[in-house]
């Protein structure tokens, strides 16, 4: 099979492969005080990397063990030959059986779960595929039918084997952090929630090294959950990448992990971060009168209205790529996307009218500096026009569909593109995007102090270091 075929086969399955030494970390997660006869659950088992990982920790003497049964299950056929080769070089060198099934996950749990047939595990170590489940999808389905909501192929692959689990159960996985905020997968964080204690959590530093091998934009973590344990203190670790030489290591109180909007952060000190000391930083945009919205204009919806330059009848459009910093260049040629559209009675309803707003774009680049970029629209840059477009891959802060005041937007951009803003941010934001939800559940400053930023930012040079000064001036 040639690299490129395997790579698209690979992406068909959601699927990646877990690295030696990711395996043998995530293995040596479990906690070696409970002993006893192991059933082990592999789902999306591949060639058997994370159960071999596994079972060497048990070898060593390093897991309290009478037997081990491993309960591997793996969808990609072409893989079950290597699979049963890796885990038959076990059966000799300790007490230990394996079964490998052939077949769906997901349907195979579901039915037992229904059925109670094979439940029971000690012991899951999962690197799940990672693809959408469409919301009328056979897998969607059969996920209700045991109560679990949820939007990929990941989370279920969680759920379902935390709900085979017995009590006191151990679950170590590796995903993508997305279902750390946002509301897709608020139902998947009620649901493990409720069902175990977060034990552990780590944290790739780097978003491409994890998977170095494979094209990877998600962070990932890895978390050590425990079947109806009782919540204490949560463990969170950091490394750069899979070498895992940097490791670090803190301990933090579960109050600090998940707030109130089940939210998870990951915290990388002990220290508070300087948005949670800041006694100025306690308002939510309802307190401060402020919406933010997805950007309203999707262009293929409308592209029979979209203009490459303006014309007479059309109005602004504006991407993220005609922002750069606080500068708009518009009308920008050789941007690739139109920088205008039409203005009639199928499109009057997708504008807002020409005023200050502050914007911040909804995707940053793989290995950006910030997750957070936020700049500034003023009427002044279009003259003469009555409505503007925003694009769907911007972030608008707006009253009622209506600009802000001048100083207002300004304070919001800078309050936004604060050093404390960004690092505060990327806690709970694991993407490449940044999403209308999530600058809703952030705390800001008041209105008044946000006015002020503003007022003062206008007499400056916009660059990092005034922007994180005039925040720690608010908070003198």
């Amino acid at each position: 099979m040639s690299r490129s075929t395997e790579a698209k086969r690979k992406s068909q399955l959601g699927q990646f492969f877990t690295p030696a030494k990711t395996a043998r970390f995530m293995a040596n997660l479990f906690n070696p005080s409970i002993g006893g006869n192991y059933r082990l659950l592999d789902p999306g088992a591949g060639i058997g990397s994370l159960s071999c990982a596994f079972l060497e920790r048990c070898i060593a003497g390093r897991l309290s063990f009478n037997k081990v049964e491993v309960i591997a299950f793996e969808f990609d056929s072409l893989l079950h030959e290597e699979l049963n080769n890796t885990l038959s070089s076990y059966v000799l060198m300790a007490p230990f059986s394996y079964e490998i099934i052939v077949g769906d996950f997901i349907e195979e749990a579901v039915n037992r779960i229904q059925f109670g047939n094979g439940n029971g595990f000690t012991h899951a170590i999962l690197n799940p595929p990672y693809r959408k489940i469409g919301s009328n999808s056979r897998h969607r389905l059969l996920l209700r039918q045991v109560e679990i909501e949820t939007v990929n192929l990941y989370s279920a692959f969680v759920a379902l084997a935390l709900k085979l689990m017995v009590p006191g159960g151990q679950i170590v996985a590796i995903i993508p952090r997305s279902f750390c905020n946002g509301p897709y997968y608020r139902p998947f964080r009620d649901f493990i929630l409720a069902h175990a204690a977060i034990r552990h959590i780590h944290l790739f530093a780097s978003r491409s090294k994890a998977f170095k091998d494979d094209d990877v934009l998600q962070e990932n973590v890895i978390i050590m959950l425990e079947r109806e344990g009782q919540q204490g203190n949560v463990t969170v670790t950091t490394s750069t990448d899979d070498s895992f030489a940097d490791l670090a290591a803190h301990i933090h109180p579960f109050e600090r992990i998940v707030d109130r909007e089940r939210v998870i952060h990951v915290p990388t000190s002990t220290q508070l971060n300087a948005i949670e000391l800041s006694a100025a930083t306690r308002y939510s945009l309802e307190d401060l009168g402020i919406k933010v919205s997805t950007g309203p204009v999707v262009d293929f919806r409308l592209k029979e209205h979209l203009c490459d330059m303006p014309q007479l009848d059309t109005v602004p459009l504006l991407y993220p790529g005609h922002f750069n910093g606080q500068d708009i260049e518009w009308p920008k040629a050789g941007l690739k996307k139109p920088n205008a559209i039409q203005r009639n009675v199928d499109t009057e309803k997708w504008f807002y009218p020409n005023g200050f707003y502050c914007v911040v774009r909804r995707f940053s680049s793989k290995e950006e500096k910030r997750r957070i970029v936020a700049s500034m629209v003023q009427p002044d840059t279009f003259p003469d026009t009555e409505v503007l477009g925003f694009e769907n891959h911007l972030n608008v802060f707006h009253e009622n569909k209506h600009g802000l005041p001048e100083m207002l937007a300004r304070g919001l951009c800078v309050f936004l593109n604060t050093t404390a803003v960004d690092e505060n941010f990327r806690r709970f934001n694991g993407h490449t995007q940044v999403n209308a939800t999530d600058l809703k559940l952030m705390k800001y400053p008041s209105r008044e102090n946000l006015i002020a930023l503003g007022g003062k930012s206008k007499k400056l040079f916009f660059d990092q270091q005034t922007v994180d000064k005039l925040f720690q001036e608010l908070n003198e």
